[in-house]
């Protein structure tokens, strides 16, 4: 009966991802069709999920520099104000974060100018 508690207890607490890989195995692995208790179990977690506002605030991280590495310590000395060592540390140790808690806007742009100089970035 704890085994039967405790599934249970899992099962509440699975995420909207969670519970559509798991329709998904029970589909193509035994052939049930959960359609129906798929969408019981979700409704917990997905009222969960909807709660959340949308993310306002982003950090910019880069990728190591590869064969671009001199145009990308250029850009990120002029985006981020730093002095040409400190520019050339942080793409050195990368992946690293360049700037952190940025708008959306201001990461994008960041990201467009650092791609351009052949820079691969990632924005969280």
């Amino acid at each position: 009966m704890a085994d039967i508690k405790a599934l249970a207890e899992e099962l509440v607490n699975l995420t909207v991802k969670d519970v559509q890989e798991l329709a998904k195995v029970l589909k193509e692995e035994y052939g049930i069709e959960p359609a129906a208790a798929a969408v019981a179990v979700a409704a917990g977690p997905a009222a969960e999920a909807a709660g959340p506002a949308e993310q306002t605030v982003f950090d910019v991280i880069l990728a190591p520099a590869g064969q671009a590495k001199l145009g990308v310590i250029k850009v990120v000395k002029d985006a981020l104000g730093l002095g040409l060592k400190e520019a050339k540390d942080l793409v050195d140790k990368a992946p690293a974060p360049l700037k952190e808690k940025v708008s959306k806007a201001e990461a994008e742009q960041l990201k467009a100018t650092l791609e351009e100089a052949g820079a691969e970035v990632e924005i969280k």
